[in-house]
């Protein structure tokens, strides 16, 4: 309101501390205080003149309805905060449990189940639908639950000593692997054994290879190229992927299961050898597999040593098979069987022709050719000439890079000119090995 320009002497009050006192005469707010007022400088530009105004003060109800607002509102975000962490803690319960449960039904998944004979009639009906029939045992339709269906392979008892059956069961219990097919449980009840597999709703990859008049109809060199990259990686893993090197010694078309998205499944492990990765010699003295896609060395030492080139021999005449598509070279010739397709298919190659006009596809012909150069390494005579599966993977990918394999055909091993690939199984007779 106005300058203070000296200050004046201070005084002591009783506790001995300096006390400085200022009395001023104007504005003077007596008048206004006396009515219960308060009073205010008026906006005149005259520094002593004051109004009195209306001194406000809160209602009790008023201060009843803020204290409340404040107080309801603190109760309501405590509420909220609350309710949302018994909601947060309950899913993430959920959640916790719904783990538990999915790795308990996986960990049942990977243990396969032992199942009386009672069982395996009661989990097919009583044999009522009838897949098909191998050298080995007979495949039915089954069902665990409304939504679960499965293969029951059941043995023939006349076969063999069990060898199969105890190779079976003992391989799935090293194999996790989306292109291997999963066991789900086992049936040794007596002399009574059979194998359930999952379900596989499009068969098996020779449904849709071998024959022109067939119902399955052509599923196209993309799909194609995919399952032919999918089983070589699954035989990839088998070699490499296990904690020991599992040898198939049964590739085939017949052996390699599509599920409802066309993944391919290797199946089929009664031949198959376990063996420790630091092995590169299989000792053998039978020879196993199905004719057509038996290795050389297989048959005669004098090709080389049986090792896990040997599945990669078979998986070469797979390639060729899905290539060639033996279906059709009939329409060409009076007497298939006595063309050996993978030769028919090299010098189709060296001649540059386009390996599509022979399947009746009108897609990209890069990707028969490069299944087909890919075959043509695979099946090379002596096994060091063949290439590991890891490679055929990355070959598989390689496309346009890939150089035409030497001629397989003209080695000095046994004749080709008679060879045919029967479809069936063949079970050969001991071959000593040669020193």
């Amino acid at each position: 309101m106005y300058d203070v320009l000296s200050v004046p002497f201070p005084t002591w009050d009783r506790g001995y501390r300096y006390i400085l006192r200022f009395k001023w005469s104007k504005p003077n707010c007596t008048e206004c205080e006396a009515r219960g007022k308060s009073c205010r400088l008026k906006d005149n530009g005259i520094n002593s003149e004051v109004e009195c105004v209306h001194l406000k003060k809160a209602s009790k109800t008023m201060e009843f309805v803020a204290t409340g607002a404040t107080l309801g509102s603190s109760l309501l975000l405590v509420l909220v905060i609350a309710v949302y962490r018994v909601y947060s803690a309950d899913q993430k319960e959920k959640e916790n449990q719904l783990k538990i449960e999915r790795f308990l039904e996986d960990y049942k998944a990977l243990k396969p189940s032992r199942y009386s004979y009672a069982d395996i009639k009661r989990i097919t009906n009583q044999f009522k639908d009838n897949l098909g029939q191998g050298a080995y045992g007979t495949v039915f339709k089954g069902k665990l639950s409304s939504e679960f269906f499965v293969a029951v392979k059941v043995l023939n008892n006349s076969k063999g000593n069990g060898e199969e059956f105890v190779n079976e069961v003992g391989m799935m219990g090293h194999i996790h692997h989306v292109n291997v097919v999963r066991l789900v449980g086992f049936c040794a009840d007596g002399f009574r054994r059979a194998l359930v597999y999952e379900f596989f709703p499009n068969g098996s990859l020779q449904d849709f290879i071998s024959s022109a008049d067939s119902k399955h109809s052509f599923l196209g060199w993309e799909k194609l190229h995919d399952i032919a990259v999918g089983i070589a990686k699954g035989i990839e893993y088998l070699h490499q992927g296990c904690d020991l090197r599992i040898l198939h010694f049964d590739i085939k078309p017949h052996n390699v299961l599509l599920d409802h998205n066309f993944t391919p499944k290797i199946s089929d492990f009664g031949l198959a050898k376990l063996c420790s990765k630091d092995q590169s010699i299989v000792s053998m003295t039978t020879a196993r597999g199905t004719m057509g896609y038996i290795a050389p060395e297989v048959f005669s030492r004098n090709f080389g040593i049986v090792s896990y080139k040997s599945d990669v021999y078979s998986f070469g005449m797979l390639l060729l098979e899905m290539v060639g598509g033996r279906k059709n070279i009939g329409s060409s010739t009076k007497d298939a069987n006595e063309i050996y397709y993978p030769e028919w298919i090299y010098n189709l190659l060296e001649g540059g022709d386009d390996l599509r006009i022979h399947i009746g596809d009108d897609g990209d012909g890069k990707i028969p050719k490069t299944l087909a150069i890919v075959g043509l390494w695979c099946i090379q005579w002596h096994p060091v000439d063949r290439p590991s599966m890891q490679i055929v993977v990355h070959m598989l990918g390689g496309g346009d890079n890939l150089a035409m394999p030497p001629n397989p055909f003209v080695s000095a091993g046994p004749t080709t000119t008679h060879a045919s690939i029967p479809a069936r199984r063949v079970e050969l007779e001991a071959i000593p090995e040669l020193e």
